[in-house]
This record gives C-alpha cells, sequence and structure tokens, in this order.
C-alpha cells in the first residue's frame, strides 16, 4: 500500500500523475493488480488514513522490491515527494504478507 496526502490544492494533480503510472506497471512481471484510489466518506469505514492510495499487489517481494527499483518509480518519489516543489505532502509506503 502506498498512500500519499497532496499539497493544498494538488489532489487533482497527484491523483492524474499517480494514474498514469499505472498502465506500464499493469504489465510489469509480477503485478497482479494496481489501482490508485481515493478516499470517500463512509459511515461504516470512519478509520484514519492517507487521501490517496495505491492498493498493489505482487506476486513476490522480488516482483514488487524490482518495481520500487523501476527509473519511472524512483523518479516520482525523487520529484513529486522528495523535492520541495513536488505534489507530495506527505507519503507512506508500507507491504504486507498473507503467509
Amino acid at each position: 500500500m502506498a498512500q500519499f496526502t497532496p499539497k493544498e490544492g494538488k489532489f487533482d494533480a497527484l491523483f492524474e500523475t499517480l494514474k498514469a503510472l499505472e498502465p506500464d506497471t499493469l504489465r510489469e512481471e509480477g503485478c497482479l493488480s494496481y489501482r490508485v484510489t481515493k478516499q470517500i466518506q463512509n459511515p461504516f469505514a470512519e478509520g484514519k488514513s492517507m487521501p490517496i492510495v495505491f492498493n498493489e499487489r505482487w506476486s513476490s517481494v522480488e516482483a514488487f522490491e524490482k518495481h520500487c527499483q523501476r527509473q519511472k518509480i524512483v523518479d516520482f518519489f525523487e520529484k513529486e515527494c522528495l523535492a520541495d516543489d513536488g505534489l507530495v505532502a506527505e507519503y507512506n509506503v508500507t507491504a504486507y504478507m498473507d503467509e
């Protein structure tokens, strides 16, 4: 799961930037699913989260790690998450396993 909080006024720009990562990533070896989602208000789901979340499923830890090292992904984090003029105010990437 990769979660993002956009800088003020940058929600739409960040969401579109993240959506643009989907097509190439879905073609990566080991990618089972890769979808950017927006948090919605719902009385049955009132937990805290960042407002934009990538729900990712990979066939193996190795496939996920290879994805994280792709130049397009590295460039995204450098430009949008780490640079002062990027779109992201805060981000959190976590990995889970069902084994």
